[in-house]
């Protein structure tokens, strides 16, 4: 008698990102420049919520009548909506995960060369991220096998081409350094990878407010301010390890917490995000 295969449990990450990767000219004040950050946001929802994202998007934009865009995208938004927002998605049961490079720690480094080519920076930060988003899954599934399908929020100048043949690279062992942590390939495969226009998607509009909600947090604006309140309200949302610390599961700097060349405001940030105290 044939024994019977277990149901596949499906997942889908929203993925967008907030900052650049331009290490020429870092922001310093009001005169501008490239962001000093850059941060990439995956919204990770299983199959059955994955349906019900158009709902809950419609729902956030019922909060604001006078909008006259018919997709959500936090820069539109003001101070007090931004909240509400926020405020809508950490009551939704859909996971949240960020990891962000602080460009500075690149600056004046053997790194620099390599991560001033196009998409260096953001290929490496990908694959920080679904090594994260990839685990949560499996661990989710709890035994039963899953798949992840990731939805990247369309970029004018990304080679996503190029960002596949680099993560085809990653499973197939040919990488020079092995790293520390893996992407579960048996939960991703490279081939279920798309690319979409953000008005479009649900799901990417919901990834742009917690993508940009924790850019916030850590990206000075010109007056050398961060504002706080986005990502501690989306905490909730965040990976966590079992201690409930949500650092280096769903909120990973690179290089590491401590590494990181933060000032007094962002760790204070940081550390919330840390296990409960």
């Amino acid at each position: 008698m044939p024994i019977p295969h277990p149901q596949v449990r499906h997942y889908t990450a929203y993925i967008d990102e907030a900052g650049d990767e331009g290490i020429g000219k870092l922001a310093a004040g009001p005169s501008g420049g490239q962001s000093r950050w850059l941060v990439l946001g995956a919204c990770i929802v299983t199959r059955e919520n994955d349906l019900k994202l158009p709902v809950w998007r419609d729902k956030i934009l019922a909060r604001f009548p006078k909008k006259k865009t018919p997709d959500l995208h936090f820069r539109d938004l003001k101070h007090e909506q931004k909240i509400v927002a926020c405020q809508e998605i950490a009551a939704m049961p859909v996971a949240a995960c960020i990891t962000l490079s602080h460009k500075v720690t690149i600056v004046g480094t053997k790194w620099e060369p390599v991560f001033k080519k196009k998409n260096y920076l953001y290929n490496y930060l990908i694959r920080w991220l679904l090594e994260r988003v990839t685990a949560f899954c499996q661990s989710d599934a709890r035994g039963t096998p899953c798949s992840l399908k990731v939805v990247f929020s369309r970029r004018a100048n990304t080679d996503y081409q190029t960002m596949k043949d680099y993560l085809i690279l990653m499973r197939d062992g040919l990488e020079v350094m092995r790293p520390v942590r893996s992407i579960r390939w048996n939960v991703l495969d490279v081939e279920n990878i798309v690319v979409e226009n953000h008005s479009r998607w649900a799901g990417l509009q919901i990834a742009d407010v917690i993508t940009s909600a924790f850019f916030l947090g850590v990206e000075p604006n010109a007056y050398g301010n961060y504002e706080h309140s986005y990502g501690k309200i989306l905490r909730a949302r965040l990976l966590q390890d079992h201690r409930s610390n949500c650092l280096n599961s769903g909120f990973t700097p690179v290089p590491g917490f401590g590494k990181c060349a933060t000032d007094d405001q962002q760790m204070e940030y940081f550390l919330h995000f840390g296990a409960p105290r």
